[in-house]
């Protein structure tokens, strides 16, 4: 049995319910997801952002399962250290000294303004919503006023000796506390003086020697203010007389990241040894008035460094080197278990990296900075289901497409033929025609393209290769004809809602009549290609499409929301087939509904019209439309697990979704035109390893 290091392929089945698939099993798709910077909740909206260490921005919808339903793409050298949201506005500064407001509708940045303090270590708004506090390595803590189309400097608070680090107003917004080194300076807004100056102790022991960095603060309304520093204290002060009310020593190392509750009575820290600690303002002893600050519970979910913290409404979200955002419940804030009181660990974008020219037996991968085009391999004989076939030719990287310029891709495709591949940035979209020699690949671009075809939020090619599709701006797509060596415009379809929201997702069906579009405003469009025109839309349903996909012989749209639902929606009906109806009438089980990951692509079996198959980060699933669903008896088993079991006995456990759990964690999961599968698999063990070593912890009598 041989294996190749990249790429190993089994052809394999799965019982005759799921039917045998010669698999391409891919591991050459090196994808290393960022680490998180900052995070930013916004109470009015339930929206998480996060600033990741490349420099992009996603947003998160916290009552959708956390779907990650906006990506705006970093750029090179654009690192970012704080996150505020004003109102639905959101700003990011960072070290190049200039704060950012983002156009989210559109997915982009609006604009930038130069504080002129150099680096930006911190970035903070008011409740009010009018003003935006920065603070600048020239030791400055600068104003500036939150106009309706953009921000203005206003002024200066006094200057002081050394870089502010930290910043947090006082919910009136009459004061500003600023951490620094080896102190906290507490600003009257009105006048710009200091009215404090807080000196924090350095420590103990060895670190007397050291300065104190104060990485982070909080200001509550009673006047207290929080601190977190780099010798591993969370500390209370009162900002009137500027005295310490308590310590907690809860780490060796730094205390990096601090936020509070909404109704200020509980705090959570992230500390550089990657554990989280939770803080609650409690009464010691029963109908006592008397409150204070208690360490209550410690989380221990990361690995790494713990760069920023988060308090939700029923849960804390923490981020930082180790890459996840990881989202903790608060038991005592749920009453009942469910989906929502469930340890929830993001890693993998919502939305797919890997395009497959199916007829071509090519995979387009998509990196922040570049592309890359493998041919994949080709294996001898047909061996016995479960084994590993010998490959008489290895996977080959067929290209290496860089990104001109510093902008990060957004979104990618590559034609089913593998001759066309398409990439857009946040300004401008680019398209490629690919010559393949028995030896030789050589590339063109195609430089003149339709004025319209601009920044693309999605893209994707039809069946035939003939056309290519491009989402734009209001919800629009534009449809392009491609030749051998030019690209002309045809048409534009337009949603009749007036919805402004960026679509994230767009499929074409196999015989080139139909289009459907999904956008964050969960609408789902259907254009038919032949008339040109808006054929209907399906009914908003309360969740995010998070996968979809026209099956290639009924023509229906088959739908997966981040709430696990699945709907099956007839196009040329107007309507939600039977299947569908059965579903929503009897129930998904409770073991599909309350997965952890959305489904990310939606695929189908052409010899098997009833199969439909889809995947999440941890398995694959086939669902046999001709099956009975699943009671709320029946169990979810692997079908490794499945096939080992006597004959009578599976009977007894079968039904519509067949689970596949053989596979590490995935991208991507598609069906070849040769009926193969392919499995592009991304083991986090893997990510684990490329990534620094982490602060050592003292493990238990060693």
């Amino acid at each position: 049995m041989v294996k190749h290091p990249k790429e190993s392929e089994k052809h394999t089945k799965r019982g005759s319910a799921m039917g045998e698939f010669k698999v391409h099993r891919v591991r050459f798709f090196e994808y290393m997801p960022s680490g998180i910077r900052a995070l930013a909740f916004n109470q009015q909206n339930e929206r998480m952002a996060a600033a990741k260490m490349d420099g992009s921005v996603e947003i998160f919808h916290c009552s959708d399962r956390f779907f990650q339903e906006k990506i705006i793409p970093g750029r090179q050298q654009a690192g970012i250290e704080g996150l505020s949201w004003v109102g639905e506005r959101l700003f990011s500064a960072g070290l190049n000294g200039v704060i950012t407001e983002y156009d989210l509708t559109n997915q982009r940045v609006k604009y930038t303004i130069d504080a002129y303090g150099g680096p930006i270590w911190a970035i903070t708004g008011n409740q009010q919503g009018t003003h935006l506090a920065v603070g600048c390595e020239d030791g400055t803590v600068k104003l500036f006023e939150v106009n309706e189309d953009k921000i203005q400097f206003e002024r200066n608070l006094d200057r002081q000796k050394g870089r502010i680090i930290s910043l947090s107003w006082h919910p009136s917004g009459s004061k500003i506390a600023a951490g620094m080194m080896d102190m906290i300076q507490v600003f009257n807004v009105e006048t710009g003086h200091s009215i404090h100056r807080i000196l924090v102790d350095r420590g103990f022991g060895t670190s007397r020697g050291k300065e104190c960095v104060v990485w982070s603060v909080v200001y509550l309304s009673d006047g207290t203010i929080i601190s977190g520093d780099s010798v591993g204290m969370v500390k209370l002060w009162r900002d009137d007389t500027g005295t310490l009310i308590k310590s907690h020593n809860i780490t060796k190392s730094d205390v990096l990241s601090l936020s509070v509750s909404q109704n200020e009575d509980s705090i959570v820290a992230g500390t550089s040894e990657g554990f989280v600690v939770q803080f609650q303002f409690l009464s010691m002893v029963l109908e006592n008035n008397d409150k204070d600050w208690v360490r209550t519970r410690t989380f221990r979910n990361h690995t790494h460094d713990v760069r920023a913290v988060a308090e939700i409404t029923t849960a804390v979200a923490s981020g930082g080197m180790d890459t996840q955002l990881v989202v903790r419940p608060f038991l005592d804030k749920h009453e009942v278990k469910s989906s929502a009181s469930k340890l929830r660990k993001i890693q993998f974008p919502h939305r797919s990296l890997v395009s497959c020219a199916r007829k071509a037996g090519t995979l387009l991968f998509q990196y922040p900075g570049h592309l890359e085009l493998w041919r994949l391999g080709e294996s001898e004989g047909e061996g016995i289901p479960g084994s590993s076939l010998l490959l008489k030719r290895k996977p080959e990287k067929l290209l290496h497409l860089k990104v001109k310029g510093e902008d990060h891709i957004r979104c990618s495709a590559v034609s089913s033929c593998g001759e066309w591949i398409a990439y857009s940035t946040t300004s401008s979209l680019r398209l490629y025609k690919l010559h393949c020699d028995s030896n030789n690949v050589s590339i063109t671009k195609i430089s003149k393209l339709p004025k319209v075809l601009g920044s693309a939020s999605q893209l994707c090619f039809s069946s035939d290769s003939s056309h290519l599709f491009s989402a734009s701006t209001q919800s629009s797509v534009h449809m392009v004809s491609l030749s051998q060596s030019e690209c002309k415009f045809v048409a534009t379809f337009k949603t009749k809602s007036g919805s402004h929201q960026a679509i994230h997702l767009l499929t074409a069906s196999e015989d080139g009549k139909w289009l459907a579009s999904a956008n964050i405003d969960n609408e789902v469009h259907i254009y038919n290609l032949q008339t040109r025109k808006a054929h209907c839309t399906v009914p908003i349903y309360s969740s995010a499409v998070s996968a979809m996909a026209i099956h290639p012989t009924t023509n229906c749209l088959f739908m997966v929301h981040a709430d696990q639902q699945i709907f099956e929606f007839s196009i040329e009906q107007k309507e939600y087939t039977d299947w569908s109806r059965l579903v929503q009438r009897q129930g998904l089980h409770k073991i599909w509904l309350e997965r952890d990951t959305p489904c990310l692509n939606v695929t189908f079996n052409q010899k098997n019209p009833s199969h439909v198959i889809l995947h999440d980060m941890y398995m694959f699933c086939i669902i046999d439309q001709s099956q009975p669903l699943p009671d709320s008896k029946s169990q979810f088993l692997n079908q490794l697990t499945l096939r080992s079991l006597p004959e009578e006995q599976r009977k007894s456990y079968s039904h519509a979704f067949k689970v596949c759990k053989t596979f590490k964690e995935l991208l991507c999961v598609d069906v070849m035109c040769d009926q193969s599968l392919v499995v592009v698999e991304r083991p986090l063990e893997d990510i684990t390893a490329q990534l620094p070593a982490p602060i050592k912890q003292k493990k238990f009598a060693t």
